[in-house]
């Protein structure tokens, strides 16, 4: 299976978020080989708007991600998991041959309704407002993690 991030806009490469989403997204790459994830990459969509526009966003996530793709939306008023749940419904979607996994980050004012129809489920890192910036890092760290949960690593501890 496949696993992507997928966000709007691109960051500088010497952010300090940018780095951070960029270390875990590459260790997570490296431990889910053998796990049965081919890939787990970042993808950055930049739709080049003067103005954020939902819709616009959406449209141009929608048309980057892989036909047939499981869709996870980040999203404020999503379902809050835990790490444990998240890395056994990764597991559950490998093992029932889902090709490709894509979490979407969406811009500053959120998925476009689009987005929202086309996502198969949505998730939230509680019901606090983050900056996009920290939210990358946040999402690639708990891929990482989840990850690490299905090696068996004791990287995550309860």
């Amino acid at each position: 299976m496949n696993l992507t991030l997928a966000a709007i806009g691109r960051l500088k490469s010497q952010e300090p978020e940018h780095i951070l989403t960029l270390d875990w997204m590459g260790r997570a790459d490296a431990m889910g080989k053998p796990l049965g994830f081919k890939s787990v990459r970042l993808m950055e969509v930049d739709p080049r708007l003067r103005e954020p526009d939902r819709d616009k966003e959406a449209a141009a996530l929608l048309a980057a991600i892989e036909p047939g793709s499981f869709i996870i939306a980040l999203d404020e008023r999503g379902d809050t998991p835990g790490s444990v749940r998240f890395a056994n419904r990764l597991a559950a979607l490998r093992d029932q041959g889902t090709r490709q996994v894509v979490l979407v980050i969406g811009g500053p004012d959120g998925h476009g309704e689009a987005l929202k129809r086309a996502a198969h489920q949505s998730l939230a890192f509680g019901s606090w407002t983050w900056p996009h910036k920290l939210v990358r890092a946040m999402a690639a760290e708990q891929i990482y993690r989840a990850i690490a949960i299905l090696s068996g690593t004791p990287y995550h501890r309860v």
